[in-house]
């Protein structure tokens, strides 16, 4: 009989003590992540995708703002559907987003599709093996899996230090992240 805890609780655990934290505390937490930047250095023109924070999440904007200044390309996912595919659109700091069906900001369909070599993953739990627990939809997972074929991608997760867990109970198709950043420190799970 096993006594681990599900994906479920360990999410509902580390969503609370993200919730948890003062909201001051959580916006400056981005700004020191932007400050620290990248563990890697980017190259002029490399999509970088982000995403539009929700609820609690540790906002990456600062941080997208950094890197479009040294010459990235930016873009932001658009959910299209369970089971598909994450679609990349190009954004720029300033550019209007419209409500995607989720209830989550995104580019306009009219904005050209990116494929992404950097990107940036929202975390409701990490552990120090490079696992992730996300929402439960999957969409990163199937993603990364599908443009992987085609390209190397490199992701990073962002998530504060409260939502750091012992180990995450990984299954064969849970895709495990190249680093984690949290406001606090870097994790580089590619020399591990």
């Amino acid at each position: 009989m096993s006594t681990l805890p599900s994906k479920g609780h360990l999410r509902k655990t580390a969503l609370e003590a993200r919730d948890a934290m003062e909201a001051e505390t959580r916006a400056l937490a981005g700004e020191k992540l932007a400050a620290r930047g990248l563990p890697f250095r980017i190259e002029p023109g490399a999509v970088v995708s982000g995403y539009s924070p929700i609820r609690s999440e540790l906002d990456p904007m600062p941080l997208m703002h950094k890197l479009a200044a040294q010459g990235a390309r930016l873009a932001l996912p658009a959910i299209l559907g369970r089971g598909k595919s994450l679609s990349f659109r190009a954004w720029s700091p300033g550019d209007r987003l419209t409500m995607g069906p989720l209830g989550i900001l995104e580019p306009s369909p009219a904005m050209a599709e990116l494929i992404p070599d950097i990107m940036l993953v929202p975390c409701a739990a990490f552990d120090r093996l490079g696992h992730r627990i996300g929402y439960g939809a999957g969409h990163y997972d199937f993603t990364l899996a599908h443009l992987r074929k085609s390209k190397p991608i490199i992701t990073v997760g962002l998530a504060f230090a409260a939502q750091e867990i012992k180990a995450v109970p990984s299954l064969a198709h849970d895709v495990a992240l190249d680093y984690v950043l949290t406001e606090n420190k870097t994790f580089d799970f590619r020399t591990s």
